[in-house]
């Protein structure tokens, strides 16, 4: 299961067409990082152009020229090299991105000083998302550069730079029929990784035990790699949104959350689920987790076409703050403390984001100063929590260090939203069972 040669094809098509005439397109892999010494982190290609070509190496550039003779689709990248293929791996190299990826041309990266400034000239716009890449932003204009000290010889340097983030982003944002199946398919991987743990956990294990077991799951199941760091906080660490320290002893009688989603084929899954360690919810824990329930359904309820994209975080802000002051952690007027938001004690995040190729994905929350309608085909995250912080004084000691965040991920349709992570446990009884069941 993976997207098409035929599909990314479809995209620089797309593309080309939202362009200026005679213009041409600049686009970085992203670069290869160092870890300790002579090690480096495990490649990660950049996003934007992962989406364009489906070439997973370093040191490349993509280069789109809409209406070139001799092919719109330019790929510089490394040769293939026996010796270094040996140590470090295969390579497509120009006659593989060419045969394998539907470049038009591809040449050798060491050329592009040679190459790239030849192919710039004559063209009157740049696309380039200026300021990603301080290196690569000083290297195009050395070639612009190189081209305006040749003007008295004829030559014709671009008059004018275009954000390439404009078009390319609102493309990313409205997922294809095969992105879909893709990302259910990290959905089913990360909820399957959840119930895992679940039934895994016990008192006396360590966060990151309970991490190992979602990796696990993850890499048997084709996704070797997780979406984001993978949060497992047990206890008061659960009211830490961001926790990733994962080191912790799990104890009886607390809760856990773990927030994780894996990366399939370049798509990220986030899900979150809150339990506790020893399988059974004290009171307490069962009315806060069922009040953030009770709000991500609310949310649903609002994710639909023509409503805008603060909308369902509204929904969620109105549940929550009922349920607290029926609880008695919030007192007052309901209207009143929305309006103050005194909730925000509690609830203290947003509701969603973008999701796709990045967890927090491209595309614009507002358009022209207004929240965006939602429309079919984008993705988006629903993600409600209550946090009371361990040394909130002004509650009941009983409620204090109870961290709950519930996540899932949607589609939007043309009726409403599809949930593409179901298959995770998350009402009470289901989670108690599942864990009375190990």
């Amino acid at each position: 299961m993976s997207i098409s040669k035929q599909e990314f094809a479809r995209r620089r098509k797309q593309l080309m067409a939202m362009m200026e005439s005679n213009s041409i397109a600049i686009l970085p892999a992203a670069p290869e990082r160092v870890r300790s010494r002579d090690t480096e982190y495990n490649f990660r290609q950049d996003s934007d152009f992962y989406y364009l070509t489906g070439f997973v190496e370093p040191e490349s550039v993509l280069v789109l020229i809409p209406g070139r003779d001799h092919g719109e689709f330019v790929l510089f990248c490394r040769e293939r090299d026996r010796e270094k293929e040996t140590w470090n791996g295969y390579r497509a190299g120009p006659e593989g991105a060419c045969e394998r990826y539907g470049a038009d041309d591809a040449f050798p990266i060491d050329d592009i000083d040679d190459i790239l400034p030849g192919l710039i000239e004559g063209r009157e716009r740049v696309y380039y998302a200026m300021g990603k890449d301080a290196d690569f932003d000083h290297q195009v204009m050395v070639w612009v550069n190189a081209i305006r000290a040749q003007i008295r010889t004829g030559a014709i340097p671009p008059g004018e730079f275009l954000d390439l983030d404009h078009f390319l982003h609102d493309m990313r944002l409205y997922k294809s029929a095969a992105e879909v199946r893709v990302m259910k398919r990290a959905g089913e991987i990360s909820g399957n990784a959840h119930a895992r743990a679940m039934k895994s956990c016990k008192p006396g294990m360590y966060e990151y035990q309970l991490e190992a077991e979602i990796q696990h799951e993850f890499a048997m199941n084709g996704a070797r790699f997780p979406a984001y760091n993978t949060i497992v906080g047990g206890g008061d660490n659960g009211c830490i949104l961001h926790y990733v320290d994962n080191c912790d002893e799990l104890k009886d009688g607390d809760l856990v959350l773990i927030d994780a989603g894996c990366e399939f084929e370049y798509y990220a899954a986030d899900i979150t689920r809150t339990f506790p360690v020893n399988g059974k919810f004290t009171k307490e824990q069962r009315a806060l987790y069922e009040l953030t329930l009770k709000a991500q359904e609310a949310t649903f309820a609002e994710i639909r076409p023509g409503n805008h994209w603060n909308a369902p975080h509204e929904a969620s802000v109105r549940v929550i703050t009922e349920g607290l002051v029926e609880l008695g952690l919030l007192i007052g007027d309901v209207e009143t403390l929305i309006e103050k938001e005194a909730y925000k004690e509690f609830y203290m995040n947003r509701v969603a984001h973008w999701l796709g190729i990045d967890v927090h994905d491209v595309g614009d929350y507002r358009v022209g100063g207004e929240w965006r309608v939602l429309e079919p085909g984008m993705c988006m995250t629903v993600e409600p929590g209550i946090y009371v912080a361990p040394d909130n004084a002004g509650v009941d000691a009983k409620w204090r260090g109870i961290g709950i965040r519930i996540e899932d991920d949607v589609l939007i349709t043309k009726d409403g939203c599809e949930i593409l992570t179901e298959n995770a446990p998350k009402t009470v009884d289901e989670i108690e069972a599942l864990m009375a069941a190990s």
